[in-house]
Protein backbone atom coordinates (compact mmCIF):
# COMPACT_ATOMS: atom_id res chain seq x y z
CA UNK A 1 0.00 0.00 0.00
CA UNK A 2 1.76 3.00 -0.75
CA UNK A 3 2.21 6.11 1.91
CA UNK A 4 0.11 9.20 2.10
CA UNK A 5 -2.47 10.61 -0.42
CA UNK A 6 -2.10 9.42 -4.28
CA UNK A 7 -2.06 13.18 -6.04
CA UNK A 8 -2.68 11.77 -9.46
CA UNK A 9 -4.91 9.57 -8.74
CA UNK A 10 -7.13 11.73 -6.56
CA UNK A 11 -6.55 14.20 -9.17
CA UNK A 12 -8.37 12.04 -12.14
CA UNK A 13 -10.71 11.01 -9.79
CA UNK A 14 -11.89 14.42 -9.19
CA UNK A 15 -11.59 15.09 -13.30
CA UNK A 16 -14.45 12.40 -13.46
CA UNK A 17 -16.22 13.48 -10.25
CA UNK A 18 -16.99 17.08 -11.57
CA UNK A 19 -18.04 15.74 -15.15
CA UNK A 20 -20.76 13.53 -13.82
CA UNK A 21 -21.56 16.43 -11.04
CA UNK A 22 -22.06 19.01 -14.23
CA UNK A 23 -23.53 15.97 -16.06
CA UNK A 24 -26.25 15.79 -13.04
CA UNK A 25 -27.40 19.19 -13.32
CA UNK A 26 -27.89 19.59 -16.90
CA UNK A 27 -29.97 16.66 -17.02
CA UNK A 28 -32.87 18.55 -15.63
CA UNK A 29 -32.87 19.99 -19.12
CA UNK A 30 -32.70 16.76 -20.93
CA UNK A 31 -36.00 15.24 -22.82
CA UNK A 32 -37.37 18.59 -20.50
CA UNK A 33 -41.22 18.20 -19.92
CA UNK A 34 -43.89 21.09 -20.32
CA UNK A 35 -44.62 19.68 -16.64
CA UNK A 36 -42.06 19.02 -14.19
CA UNK A 37 -44.04 18.66 -11.20
CA UNK A 38 -45.22 15.50 -11.53
CA UNK A 39 -43.65 12.18 -10.09
CA UNK A 40 -44.18 10.66 -13.81
CA UNK A 41 -41.62 13.28 -14.90
CA UNK A 42 -39.47 13.80 -12.15
CA UNK A 43 -39.22 10.00 -10.92
CA UNK A 44 -39.69 8.36 -13.91
CA UNK A 45 -38.16 10.57 -16.19
CA UNK A 46 -41.22 11.31 -18.56
CA UNK A 47 -41.39 7.56 -19.24
CA UNK A 48 -39.72 8.27 -22.36
CA UNK A 49 -36.43 6.15 -22.15
CA UNK A 50 -35.62 4.11 -25.43
CA UNK A 51 -33.58 0.80 -25.54
CA UNK A 52 -30.29 2.19 -25.30
CA UNK A 53 -31.22 4.47 -22.58
CA UNK A 54 -32.82 1.78 -20.24
CA UNK A 55 -30.25 -0.66 -21.27
CA UNK A 56 -27.71 1.64 -19.36
CA UNK A 57 -30.04 3.02 -16.55
CA UNK A 58 -30.70 -0.93 -15.50
CA UNK A 59 -27.38 -1.75 -16.18
CA UNK A 60 -26.21 1.34 -13.64
CA UNK A 61 -28.62 0.40 -11.27
CA UNK A 62 -27.88 -3.31 -11.01
CA UNK A 63 -24.52 -3.20 -11.56
CA UNK A 64 -23.02 -1.38 -8.51
CA UNK A 65 -19.84 0.18 -6.86
CA UNK A 66 -20.57 -2.30 -4.09
CA UNK A 67 -20.85 -5.20 -7.19
CA UNK A 68 -17.40 -4.02 -8.50
CA UNK A 69 -15.83 -3.81 -5.38
CA UNK A 70 -17.73 -6.87 -2.98
CA UNK A 71 -18.37 -9.50 -6.05
CA UNK A 72 -14.27 -9.84 -6.35
CA UNK A 73 -14.35 -9.54 -3.13
CA UNK A 74 -16.31 -12.24 -2.37
CA UNK A 75 -13.94 -14.30 -4.51
CA UNK A 76 -10.69 -13.04 -2.70
CA UNK A 77 -11.91 -14.52 0.78
CA UNK A 78 -14.08 -17.51 -0.48
CA UNK A 79 -12.68 -18.60 -3.47
CA UNK A 80 -15.37 -20.25 -6.11
CA UNK A 81 -18.01 -19.67 -3.85
CA UNK A 82 -18.45 -16.19 -4.43
CA UNK A 83 -19.34 -16.66 -8.16
CA UNK A 84 -22.64 -16.96 -6.92
CA UNK A 85 -23.72 -13.44 -8.11
CA UNK A 86 -22.91 -14.90 -11.99
CA UNK A 87 -24.98 -17.89 -12.54
CA UNK A 88 -28.10 -15.62 -10.83
CA UNK A 89 -28.08 -12.92 -12.98
CA UNK A 90 -27.84 -15.48 -15.57
CA UNK A 91 -31.36 -17.04 -14.23
CA UNK A 92 -32.86 -13.65 -13.67
CA UNK A 93 -32.98 -12.48 -17.37
CA UNK A 94 -35.23 -15.46 -18.83
CA UNK A 95 -37.58 -14.83 -15.40
CA UNK A 96 -37.77 -11.22 -15.77
CA UNK A 97 -38.84 -11.97 -19.47
CA UNK A 98 -41.97 -13.80 -18.20
CA UNK A 99 -43.18 -10.54 -15.76
CA UNK A 100 -41.57 -7.72 -16.98
CA UNK A 101 -43.50 -6.48 -20.00
CA UNK A 102 -46.93 -6.97 -18.24
CA UNK A 103 -45.95 -4.96 -15.24
CA UNK A 104 -45.13 -2.33 -17.45
CA UNK A 105 -48.17 -2.27 -19.37
CA UNK A 106 -50.68 -2.28 -16.57
CA UNK A 107 -48.37 0.16 -15.06
CA UNK A 108 -48.43 2.56 -18.67
CA UNK A 109 -52.10 1.71 -18.62
CA UNK A 110 -53.25 3.06 -15.03
CA UNK A 111 -50.36 5.46 -14.18
CA UNK A 112 -48.75 3.19 -11.94
CA UNK A 113 -45.30 4.65 -10.23
CA UNK A 114 -44.34 1.82 -8.03
CA UNK A 115 -45.03 -1.78 -7.43
CA UNK A 116 -47.33 -0.97 -4.75
CA UNK A 117 -49.68 1.45 -6.78
CA UNK A 118 -50.17 -2.10 -8.63
CA UNK A 119 -50.44 -4.54 -5.50
CA UNK A 120 -53.16 -2.05 -4.72
CA UNK A 121 -55.21 -1.44 -7.85
CA UNK A 122 -55.06 -5.41 -8.71
CA UNK A 123 -56.25 -6.15 -5.25
CA UNK A 124 -57.57 -3.72 -4.17
CA UNK A 125 -56.56 -3.70 -0.39
CA UNK A 126 -54.44 -0.75 0.84
CA UNK A 127 -52.88 -2.93 3.81
CA UNK A 128 -51.29 -4.80 1.62
CA UNK A 129 -49.89 -2.35 -0.89
CA UNK A 130 -48.70 -0.61 1.90
CA UNK A 131 -46.97 -3.93 3.38
CA UNK A 132 -45.05 -3.96 0.29
CA UNK A 133 -43.98 -0.42 -0.37
CA UNK A 134 -42.59 -0.77 3.46
CA UNK A 135 -40.64 -3.63 2.42
CA UNK A 136 -39.29 -1.95 -0.14
CA UNK A 137 -38.19 1.17 1.37
CA UNK A 138 -37.10 -0.94 4.37
CA UNK A 139 -34.74 -3.17 1.90
CA UNK A 140 -33.74 -0.26 0.00
CA UNK A 141 -31.84 1.72 2.72
CA UNK A 142 -28.82 -0.38 3.33
CA UNK A 143 -28.72 -0.99 -0.28
CA UNK A 144 -28.06 2.85 -0.86
CA UNK A 145 -25.51 2.67 2.29
CA UNK A 146 -23.59 0.46 0.19
CA UNK A 147 -23.05 2.43 -2.27
CA UNK A 148 -21.54 5.26 0.23
CA UNK A 149 -19.43 2.25 1.48
CA UNK A 150 -18.07 1.85 -2.44
CA UNK A 151 -17.22 5.18 -2.46
CA UNK A 152 -15.60 5.29 1.19
CA UNK A 153 -13.20 1.95 0.07
CA UNK A 154 -12.24 3.90 -2.85
CA UNK A 155 -11.37 7.37 -0.44
CA UNK A 156 -9.70 5.25 2.32
CA UNK A 157 -7.09 3.48 -0.75
CA UNK A 158 -6.46 6.79 -2.19
CA UNK A 159 -5.05 7.86 0.77
CA UNK A 160 -7.93 10.92 1.24
CA UNK A 161 -9.34 11.95 4.77
CA UNK A 162 -6.37 11.00 6.88
CA UNK A 163 -5.97 7.70 9.30
CA UNK A 164 -7.91 6.57 11.80
CA UNK A 165 -6.93 8.90 14.63
CA UNK A 166 -8.09 11.99 12.15
CA UNK A 167 -10.94 13.99 13.66
CA UNK A 168 -13.90 12.02 12.67
CA UNK A 169 -15.25 15.35 10.00
CA UNK A 170 -11.96 15.38 8.90
CA UNK A 171 -12.19 11.96 7.74
CA UNK A 172 -15.28 11.97 6.33
CA UNK A 173 -15.69 15.25 5.04
CA UNK A 174 -14.73 14.03 1.42
CA UNK A 175 -17.55 11.22 1.73
CA UNK A 176 -19.86 14.69 2.69
CA UNK A 177 -19.09 16.06 -0.18
CA UNK A 178 -20.31 13.52 -2.77
CA UNK A 179 -23.51 12.80 -0.68
CA UNK A 180 -23.93 16.29 -1.08
CA UNK A 181 -23.18 16.57 -4.32
CA UNK A 182 -25.30 13.56 -5.06
CA UNK A 183 -28.37 14.79 -2.83
CA UNK A 184 -28.53 18.02 -4.99
CA UNK A 185 -28.83 16.94 -8.25
CA UNK A 186 -31.11 14.02 -7.68
CA UNK A 187 -33.07 16.64 -6.31
CA UNK A 188 -33.11 18.85 -9.13
CA UNK A 189 -33.19 16.77 -12.21
CA UNK A 190 -34.92 13.38 -10.99
CA UNK A 191 -34.52 9.82 -12.86
CA UNK A 192 -32.92 11.65 -15.73
CA UNK A 193 -29.52 12.63 -13.84
CA UNK A 194 -28.98 8.84 -13.36
CA UNK A 195 -29.98 8.15 -16.73
CA UNK A 196 -27.23 10.10 -18.31
CA UNK A 197 -24.49 9.69 -15.94
CA UNK A 198 -24.99 5.79 -16.63
CA UNK A 199 -23.45 6.12 -19.74
CA UNK A 200 -20.53 7.76 -18.64
CA UNK A 201 -20.24 5.18 -15.71
CA UNK A 202 -20.41 1.95 -17.82
CA UNK A 203 -18.22 3.02 -20.21
CA UNK A 204 -15.87 3.58 -16.93
CA UNK A 205 -16.45 0.43 -16.03
CA UNK A 206 -16.29 -1.83 -19.43
CA UNK A 207 -13.11 0.19 -20.14
CA UNK A 208 -11.77 -0.84 -16.73
CA UNK A 209 -12.28 -4.37 -16.99
CA UNK A 210 -11.07 -4.87 -20.63
CA UNK A 211 -7.60 -3.48 -19.02
CA UNK A 212 -7.79 -5.02 -15.57
CA UNK A 213 -8.26 -8.70 -17.41
CA UNK A 214 -5.82 -8.35 -20.08
CA UNK A 215 -2.78 -6.14 -18.52
CA UNK A 216 -3.30 -7.59 -14.40
CA UNK A 217 -2.99 -11.20 -15.83
CA UNK A 218 0.32 -10.14 -18.41
CA UNK A 219 1.86 -8.60 -15.02
CA UNK A 220 1.25 -11.67 -12.63
CA UNK A 221 2.25 -14.57 -15.11
CA UNK A 222 -0.85 -15.39 -16.79
CA UNK A 223 -4.13 -17.01 -15.77
CA UNK A 224 -2.46 -20.01 -14.79
CA UNK A 225 0.40 -18.59 -11.83
CA UNK A 226 -2.92 -16.90 -10.84
CA UNK A 227 -5.21 -19.66 -10.37
CA UNK A 228 -2.44 -21.58 -8.97
CA UNK A 229 -1.82 -18.54 -6.30
CA UNK A 230 -5.60 -18.85 -5.51
CA UNK A 231 -5.80 -23.18 -5.08
CA UNK A 232 -2.55 -23.10 -2.77
CA UNK A 233 -3.83 -20.59 -0.31
CA UNK A 234 -7.45 -22.12 -0.16
CA UNK A 235 -5.49 -25.09 0.23
CA UNK A 236 -3.29 -24.31 3.05
CA UNK A 237 -6.43 -22.30 4.57
CA UNK A 238 -8.15 -25.61 4.66
CA UNK A 239 -10.71 -24.93 2.44
CA UNK A 240 -9.75 -27.83 0.49
CA UNK A 241 -9.19 -25.81 -2.94
CA UNK A 242 -11.00 -23.13 -4.83
CA UNK A 243 -14.37 -24.85 -4.62
CA UNK A 244 -16.79 -24.84 -2.38
CA UNK A 245 -17.20 -28.27 -0.64
CA UNK A 246 -20.11 -30.64 -0.74
CA UNK A 247 -21.54 -29.23 2.23
CA UNK A 248 -21.60 -25.53 0.69
CA UNK A 249 -22.90 -26.84 -2.60
CA UNK A 250 -27.06 -26.19 -1.25
CA UNK A 251 -25.84 -22.89 0.26
CA UNK A 252 -24.43 -21.66 -3.15
CA UNK A 253 -27.43 -22.87 -5.12
CA UNK A 254 -30.12 -21.20 -2.79
CA UNK A 255 -28.66 -17.86 -2.48
CA UNK A 256 -27.93 -18.15 -6.69
CA UNK A 257 -31.94 -18.69 -7.10
CA UNK A 258 -32.85 -16.23 -4.25
CA UNK A 259 -31.04 -14.08 -5.46
CA UNK A 260 -32.42 -14.39 -9.08
CA UNK A 261 -35.71 -14.37 -7.69
CA UNK A 262 -35.30 -10.94 -5.62
CA UNK A 263 -33.13 -8.96 -8.10
CA UNK A 264 -36.30 -7.15 -10.01
CA UNK A 265 -38.36 -7.16 -6.44
CA UNK A 266 -36.33 -4.58 -5.61
CA UNK A 267 -38.06 -0.34 -5.70
CA UNK A 268 -34.99 0.71 -7.92
CA UNK A 269 -35.31 -2.14 -10.59
CA UNK A 270 -38.64 -1.38 -11.36
CA UNK A 271 -38.17 2.53 -11.35
CA UNK A 272 -35.60 1.47 -14.26
CA UNK A 273 -38.24 -0.66 -15.98
CA UNK A 274 -40.91 1.98 -15.84
CA UNK A 275 -38.86 4.74 -16.73
CA UNK A 276 -38.74 2.90 -20.74
CA UNK A 277 -41.44 4.30 -23.42
CA UNK A 278 -42.50 0.91 -24.80
CA UNK A 279 -43.48 -2.87 -23.76
CA UNK A 280 -40.97 -3.51 -27.10
CA UNK A 281 -38.26 -1.61 -25.26
CA UNK A 282 -38.39 -4.20 -22.09
CA UNK A 283 -38.77 -7.00 -24.10
CA UNK A 284 -35.47 -6.25 -25.94
CA UNK A 285 -32.98 -5.14 -22.59
CA UNK A 286 -33.94 -8.21 -21.25
CA UNK A 287 -32.61 -10.14 -24.13
CA UNK A 288 -29.13 -7.86 -24.26
CA UNK A 289 -28.70 -7.29 -20.70
CA UNK A 290 -26.91 -10.21 -20.19
CA UNK A 291 -24.02 -8.71 -21.73
CA UNK A 292 -23.71 -7.76 -18.07
CA UNK A 293 -23.43 -10.95 -17.13
CA UNK A 294 -20.52 -11.34 -18.92
CA UNK A 295 -18.56 -8.48 -17.49
CA UNK A 296 -19.40 -9.82 -14.42
CA UNK A 297 -17.71 -12.97 -14.71
CA UNK A 298 -14.74 -11.00 -16.21
CA UNK A 299 -14.95 -8.84 -12.53
CA UNK A 300 -15.02 -11.74 -10.44
CA UNK A 301 -11.72 -12.89 -11.69
CA UNK A 302 -10.27 -9.83 -10.05
CA UNK A 303 -11.03 -11.41 -6.67
CA UNK A 304 -7.91 -14.29 -7.73
CA UNK A 305 -6.04 -11.68 -9.35
CA UNK A 306 -5.81 -9.52 -6.17
CA UNK A 307 -4.59 -13.35 -4.38
CA UNK A 308 -1.76 -14.12 -6.60
CA UNK A 309 -0.48 -9.87 -6.64
CA UNK A 310 -0.09 -10.56 -2.64
CA UNK A 311 -3.02 -8.04 -1.18
CA UNK A 312 -3.04 -8.33 1.84
CA UNK A 313 -5.57 -6.09 3.23
CA UNK A 314 -7.99 -6.01 6.87
CA UNK A 315 -10.90 -4.84 5.10
CA UNK A 316 -11.46 -7.44 1.81
CA UNK A 317 -13.49 -4.57 0.91
CA UNK A 318 -10.63 -2.65 0.28
CA UNK A 319 -9.34 -5.23 -2.33
CA UNK A 320 -9.49 -4.62 -5.13
CA UNK A 321 -9.18 -0.56 -4.84
CA UNK A 322 -5.85 -2.14 -3.38
CA UNK A 323 -5.25 -4.66 -6.65
CA UNK A 324 -5.93 -1.17 -8.88
CA UNK A 325 -3.89 1.13 -6.92
CA UNK A 326 -1.17 -1.75 -6.99
CA UNK A 327 -1.22 -2.80 -10.55
CA UNK A 328 -1.82 0.26 -12.69
CA UNK A 329 0.00 3.05 -13.36
CA UNK A 330 -1.53 6.08 -11.01
CA UNK A 331 -3.33 8.06 -13.66
CA UNK A 332 -5.70 4.41 -14.66
CA UNK A 333 -6.01 3.94 -11.22
CA UNK A 334 -7.51 7.06 -10.75
CA UNK A 335 -9.93 5.97 -13.82
CA UNK A 336 -10.63 3.21 -11.63
CA UNK A 337 -11.29 4.62 -9.18
CA UNK A 338 -13.70 7.08 -10.52
CA UNK A 339 -15.39 3.69 -12.55
CA UNK A 340 -16.33 2.70 -9.00
CA UNK A 341 -17.13 5.87 -7.42
CA UNK A 342 -19.56 6.79 -10.28
CA UNK A 343 -20.38 3.39 -9.81
CA UNK A 344 -22.40 4.41 -6.56
CA UNK A 345 -23.68 7.61 -7.56
CA UNK A 346 -26.24 5.92 -10.24
CA UNK A 347 -27.65 3.34 -8.11
CA UNK A 348 -27.63 5.60 -4.88
CA UNK A 349 -29.78 8.31 -7.28
CA UNK A 350 -32.14 5.86 -8.73
CA UNK A 351 -32.78 3.96 -5.01
CA UNK A 352 -33.62 7.24 -3.22
CA UNK A 353 -35.81 8.16 -6.01
CA UNK A 354 -37.61 4.81 -6.07
CA UNK A 355 -38.14 4.65 -2.21
CA UNK A 356 -39.76 8.14 -2.05
CA UNK A 357 -41.84 7.16 -4.89
CA UNK A 358 -42.93 4.09 -2.23
CA UNK A 359 -43.43 6.84 0.63
CA UNK A 360 -45.05 9.05 -1.38
CA UNK A 361 -47.81 7.00 -3.66
CA UNK A 362 -48.15 4.54 -1.08
CA UNK A 363 -47.88 5.79 2.59
CA UNK A 364 -48.73 10.05 2.14
CA UNK A 365 -50.95 10.03 -0.77
CA UNK A 366 -52.89 6.52 0.23
CA UNK A 367 -53.01 7.35 4.32
CA UNK A 368 -51.80 11.27 5.00
CA UNK A 369 -53.46 13.12 2.06
CA UNK A 370 -55.10 11.26 0.13
CA UNK A 371 -56.39 14.67 -1.96
CA UNK A 372 -52.29 15.55 -2.85
CA UNK A 373 -51.87 17.29 -5.65
CA UNK A 374 -49.11 15.91 -8.53
CA UNK A 375 -46.84 19.08 -7.34
CA UNK A 376 -47.88 18.41 -3.93
CA UNK A 377 -46.68 14.49 -4.40
CA UNK A 378 -43.44 15.58 -6.55
CA UNK A 379 -42.20 18.09 -3.45
CA UNK A 380 -42.53 15.35 -1.01
CA UNK A 381 -40.78 12.71 -3.34
CA UNK A 382 -37.82 15.05 -3.75
CA UNK A 383 -37.71 15.67 0.08
CA UNK A 384 -38.06 11.93 1.12
CA UNK A 385 -35.00 11.14 -1.24
CA UNK A 386 -33.26 13.67 0.75
CA UNK A 387 -34.03 11.78 3.94
CA UNK A 388 -33.28 8.75 2.78
CA UNK A 389 -29.68 9.58 1.78
CA UNK A 390 -28.95 11.11 5.08
CA UNK A 391 -30.32 7.78 6.77
CA UNK A 392 -27.99 5.57 4.79
CA UNK A 393 -25.46 8.02 5.25
CA UNK A 394 -25.86 7.67 9.23
CA UNK A 395 -26.01 4.25 8.49
CA UNK A 396 -22.23 4.18 6.85
CA UNK A 397 -20.63 6.80 9.42
CA UNK A 398 -21.61 5.15 12.67
CA UNK A 399 -21.75 1.22 12.14
CA UNK A 400 -19.45 -1.01 11.24
CA UNK A 401 -19.54 -1.78 7.06
CA UNK A 402 -19.91 -5.37 7.72
CA UNK A 403 -22.47 -4.73 9.48
CA UNK A 404 -23.79 -2.93 6.78
CA UNK A 405 -23.13 -5.59 4.49
CA UNK A 406 -25.28 -8.11 6.48
CA UNK A 407 -28.27 -5.89 6.51
CA UNK A 408 -28.63 -5.24 3.06
CA UNK A 409 -28.20 -9.54 3.04
CA UNK A 410 -31.52 -8.86 5.05
CA UNK A 411 -33.17 -6.81 2.93
CA UNK A 412 -32.65 -9.19 0.27
CA UNK A 413 -34.69 -11.89 2.20
CA UNK A 414 -37.23 -9.14 2.83
CA UNK A 415 -37.80 -8.42 -0.77
CA UNK A 416 -38.35 -11.81 -1.66
CA UNK A 417 -41.07 -11.55 0.26
CA UNK A 418 -43.23 -9.42 -2.22
CA UNK A 419 -42.83 -11.29 -4.98
CA UNK A 420 -45.87 -13.49 -4.82
CA UNK A 421 -48.37 -10.23 -4.37
CA UNK A 422 -46.15 -8.75 -7.22
CA UNK A 423 -45.30 -11.29 -9.77
CA UNK A 424 -48.38 -13.76 -9.07
CA UNK A 425 -51.06 -10.53 -9.54
CA UNK A 426 -49.65 -10.48 -12.68
CA UNK A 427 -50.83 -13.48 -13.72
CA UNK A 428 -53.72 -14.09 -11.65
CA UNK A 429 -56.44 -12.92 -9.86
CA UNK A 430 -57.01 -15.95 -7.90
CA UNK A 431 -54.77 -15.43 -4.77
CA UNK A 432 -56.93 -13.98 -1.62
CA UNK A 433 -55.71 -10.35 -0.73
CA UNK A 434 -55.61 -11.37 2.97
CA UNK A 435 -53.60 -14.80 2.29
CA UNK A 436 -51.16 -12.80 0.39
CA UNK A 437 -50.92 -10.10 3.26
CA UNK A 438 -50.32 -13.31 5.90
CA UNK A 439 -48.02 -15.15 3.80
CA UNK A 440 -45.88 -11.75 3.31
CA UNK A 441 -46.02 -11.54 7.28
CA UNK A 442 -44.84 -15.62 7.92
CA UNK A 443 -41.71 -14.46 5.34
CA UNK A 444 -41.05 -11.60 6.75
CA UNK A 445 -40.91 -12.73 10.31
CA UNK A 446 -39.41 -16.44 9.89
CA UNK A 447 -36.68 -14.35 7.36
CA UNK A 448 -35.93 -11.45 10.19
CA UNK A 449 -35.85 -14.26 13.08
CA UNK A 450 -33.51 -17.11 10.97
CA UNK A 451 -31.13 -13.96 9.83
CA UNK A 452 -31.55 -12.88 13.53
CA UNK A 453 -29.85 -16.06 15.20
CA UNK A 454 -26.83 -16.18 12.37
CA UNK A 455 -23.46 -15.23 14.14
CA UNK A 456 -20.37 -13.84 12.65
CA UNK A 457 -16.39 -13.52 13.77
CA UNK A 458 -17.64 -10.23 14.52
CA UNK A 459 -21.52 -10.00 15.04
CA UNK A 460 -23.65 -12.12 17.52
CA UNK A 461 -27.01 -11.41 15.24
CA UNK A 462 -27.58 -10.79 11.25
CA UNK A 463 -24.33 -12.74 10.75
CA UNK A 464 -25.15 -14.25 7.68
CA UNK A 465 -27.85 -14.84 5.34
CA UNK A 466 -27.76 -18.73 5.32
CA UNK A 467 -28.51 -21.58 8.04
CA UNK A 468 -30.15 -25.14 8.42
CA UNK A 469 -33.66 -26.04 5.74
CA UNK A 470 -35.74 -27.15 8.08
CA UNK A 471 -36.92 -30.75 7.13
CA UNK A 472 -33.95 -31.38 4.86
CA UNK A 473 -30.83 -30.63 7.14
CA UNK A 474 -28.83 -28.88 4.33
CA UNK A 475 -27.62 -25.21 4.92
CA UNK A 476 -29.14 -23.05 2.43
CA UNK A 477 -30.09 -19.50 1.71
CA UNK A 478 -32.77 -17.93 4.22
CA UNK A 479 -34.67 -15.95 1.74
CA UNK A 480 -35.49 -18.79 -0.09
CA UNK A 481 -37.29 -20.62 2.62
CA UNK A 482 -38.95 -17.84 4.17
CA UNK A 483 -40.20 -17.49 0.25
CA UNK A 484 -41.33 -21.05 0.34
CA UNK A 485 -42.71 -20.74 3.83
CA UNK A 486 -44.74 -17.98 2.49
CA UNK A 487 -46.02 -19.36 -0.69
CA UNK A 488 -47.54 -22.47 1.03
CA UNK A 489 -49.36 -20.29 3.24
CA UNK A 490 -50.74 -18.05 0.70
CA UNK A 491 -52.02 -20.83 -0.94
CA UNK A 492 -53.24 -22.98 1.61
CA UNK A 493 -55.60 -19.78 2.77
CA UNK A 494 -56.23 -18.89 -0.58
CA UNK A 495 -58.05 -21.82 -0.40
CA UNK A 496 -59.74 -21.54 2.91
CA UNK A 497 -60.63 -17.95 2.41
CA UNK A 498 -62.36 -18.34 -1.24
CA UNK A 499 -64.09 -20.99 0.44
CA UNK A 500 -65.57 -19.02 2.91
CA UNK A 501 -66.36 -16.46 0.52
CA UNK A 502 -63.95 -13.48 1.79
CA UNK A 503 -64.12 -10.11 0.40
CA UNK A 504 -61.66 -10.19 -2.50
CA UNK A 505 -61.70 -6.65 -2.93
CA UNK A 506 -62.15 -5.13 -6.49
CA UNK A 507 -59.90 -5.21 -9.36
CA UNK A 508 -59.54 -2.18 -11.05
CA UNK A 509 -57.33 -4.07 -14.28
CA UNK A 510 -58.72 -5.81 -16.96
CA UNK A 511 -56.85 -8.66 -19.27
CA UNK A 512 -56.28 -6.24 -21.45
CA UNK A 513 -54.32 -3.89 -19.48
CA UNK A 514 -51.38 -6.61 -19.44
CA UNK A 515 -50.66 -6.85 -23.21
CA UNK A 516 -51.20 -3.00 -23.82
CA UNK A 517 -48.27 -0.89 -25.68
CA UNK A 518 -47.67 2.32 -25.87
CA UNK A 519 -50.16 3.21 -28.54
CA UNK A 520 -52.72 2.21 -26.08
CA UNK A 521 -54.24 5.30 -23.81
CA UNK A 522 -56.85 5.42 -21.54
CA UNK A 523 -58.06 3.34 -18.45
CA UNK A 524 -60.30 0.42 -19.85
CA UNK A 525 -63.52 -0.49 -18.14
CA UNK A 526 -63.33 -1.88 -14.86
CA UNK A 527 -64.83 -4.93 -14.20
CA UNK A 528 -68.11 -5.32 -12.40
CA UNK A 529 -67.15 -6.12 -8.17
CA UNK A 530 -68.43 -9.36 -8.30
CA UNK A 531 -66.35 -10.81 -11.54
CA UNK A 532 -63.07 -8.33 -10.64
CA UNK A 533 -63.05 -10.50 -6.87
CA UNK A 534 -63.63 -13.65 -8.38
CA UNK A 535 -60.83 -16.37 -8.79
CA UNK A 536 -58.85 -17.26 -11.86
CA UNK A 537 -59.85 -13.18 -12.97
CA UNK A 538 -57.31 -14.42 -16.05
Amino acid sequence: MKDGVNGVALGVFIFFFLAVTVMGFLAARWRKAENEATLDEWGLGGRSFGTWVTWFLLGGDLYTAYTFVAVPAAIYAAGAAGFFAVPYTILVYPLIFTFLPRLWSVSHKHGYVTTSDFVRGRFGSKGLSLAVAVTGILATMPYIALQLVGIQAVLDVMGVGGGENTNWFVKDLPLLIAFAVLAAYTYSSGLRAPALIAFVKDGLIYLVIAVAIIYIPIKLGGFDDIFASAQDKFTKAGAGGLAPAAAGQWGYATLALGSALALFMYPHSITATLSSRSREVIRRNTTILPLYSLMLGLLALLGFMAIAAGVKVDNGQLAIPQLFENMFPDWFAGVAFAAIGIGALVPAAIMSIAAANLFTRNIYKDFLKPDATPAQETKVSKLVSLLVKVGALAFVLTMDKTVAINFQLLGGIWILQTMPALVGGLFTRWFHRWALLAGWAVGMIYGTAAAYGVASPTQKHFGGSSKEIPGLGEIGYIGLTAFVLNVVVTVVLTFVLNAVKAPAGIDETSPGDYTADAGDTGVQEKLPPATAGAPGGH
